[in-house]
């Protein structure tokens, strides 16, 4: 096998994962929506902002996912790839212009995370043309 010649994954191996991700993306909306939900945590003010972004976000993510379990054709896999990382920099956006954390006086925190959302959409905004391309380029044939 050449370098070039990408491996698969064997389908069950591919379908448990997506079976993973619909439980985990249920969870986190039952955690975030559920009582108390998002005020549970305590460095996290109002996300009223926010949440309903991150609420569209995971519910994309579970019916992506779902339709991955009877369908993941690579262009299946692209389109649904760009849904979600479309939605995920529309959070990352949103989170920087609430920015729903209080970290307590000057502890360095609040600039941390704003640096790991910035390089998150950094990745977002990268990923969003490779998937738009997987998307639209001819399948290869072997």
């Amino acid at each position: 096998m050449s370098a070039e010649t990408p491996t698969r994954q064997p389908v069950a191996a591919r379908r448990t994962g997506y079976a993973i991700a619909v439980a985990i993306n249920v969870v986190l909306l039952f955690l975030l929506n559920g009582r108390p939900g998002w005020n549970a945590v305590p460095f996290l003010t109002d996300g009223s902002g926010v949440l309903p972004w991150i609420n569209a976000a995971l519910g994309a993510a579970v019916a992506v996912n779902l339709i991955y379990l009877f369908r993941s054709t690579r262009r299946v896999v692209a389109a649904g790839g760009l849904l979600t990382t479309g939605l995920g920099l529309v959070v990352l956006v949103r989170l920087w212009q609430v920015f729903p954390f209080d970290f307590g006086g000057d502890s360095g925190w609040s600039m941390a995370v704003r640096a790991l959302l910035m390089l998150a959409a950094v990745g977002s905004v990268i990923a969003i043309p490779v998937q738009i391309v997987a998307l639209v380029r001819p399948a290869r044939r072997g």
